[in-house]
């Protein structure tokens, strides 16, 4: 019980805290506008449930990078490294940068954002004038081919994206941009980092089917009790098992993110 209200004690103060960031120019370039689909993801909020609707809604054609961010936090020194609350991110957040407002040569300018909590992330995408995309908004942008809207099927597709994740961690990140871009015109969704959602936490999946449903486990979730529809999708399952593994403070290497924002009816 402890765990779980200091949870949303955290959720409550970084609403706070995203409140008081301040307007500024979107410094992550165009967004990709991804029409309304009735979409089947590979986690669902329930047993009867097979499809869900995803409205209509923009995403960053890139991750953000180490220089947009840089303008963030020079903008905004809340979210400096010497300056932002233990509450709000880990003693690794931003360390590859040589100083708390200097890339240096670990953290190339067009090199995409990393190290940076979920906290942090959502106060630039505020400031961009979006917030971080929900699962199920990624997941659907994630499922495209370069010609094809679902490409999950694809075996060459899957085998790609699972010889990114066996390359090794310790490898420099590429630059953004370097891949191809998706049916959506979006590029580096796989093959580059992983990336924060707004709902990560939400994010739990079992490997036992006699879990999938248990009402201790809908309470904790708060968005249901989560089932694998597609065990054999082993990619979009690997993203899943890691951000349910993080805590809005985490930060990793090869953790960055995108934002996402509303398209006006």
């Amino acid at each position: 019980m402890k765990g779980r209200k200091a949870r949303w004690v955290l959720w409550a103060i970084a609403a706070l805290a995203c409140s008081s960031v301040a307007p500024v120019e979107p410094a992550t370039g165009d967004r990709a506008e991804i029409g309304a689909s009735d979409f089947t993801p590979v986690l669902v909020p329930g047993p009867r449930l097979t499809r869900v609707h995803v409205a209509a809604f923009r995403l960053d054609r890139q991750p953000v990078t180490n220089a947009q961010f840089l303008s963030f936090v020079q903008r905004h020194p809340q979210w400096r490294r010497d300056r932002i609350p233990a509450l709000f991110a880990d003693d690794e957040y931003l360390s590859h940068w040589a100083a708390a407002e200097v890339l240096g040569d670990a953290a190339r300018a067009d090199q995409p954002v990393t190290r940076v909590s979920w906290f942090a992330a959502s106060a630039y995408c505020e400031a961009a004038g979006g917030r971080l995309p929900d699962w199920y908004e990624w997941e659907l942008a994630a499922a495209a081919g370069d010609r094809v809207m679902d490409a999950r099927a694809n075996p060459a597709w899957q085998e790609q994206i699972l010889e990114w994740y066996a390359r090794p961690a310790s490898e420099p990140l590429q630059p953004v941009g370097q891949h191809s871009p998706n049916y959506f015109g979006i590029k580096d969704l796989h093959g580059l980092i992983w990336e924060w959602v707004r709902d990560y936490s939400s994010l739990m999946v079992s490997g036992d089917s006699r879990e999938q449903g248990d009402p201790d486990k809908l309470k904790f979730c708060g968005a249901g009790a989560l089932s694998a529809q597609d065990r054999q999708n082993y990619p979009i399952l690997m993203r899943i098992a890691f951000l349910s593994s993080l805590e809005g403070r985490s930060t990793a290497r090869t953790l960055g993110f995108r934002c996402a924002s509303e398209i006006s009816q």
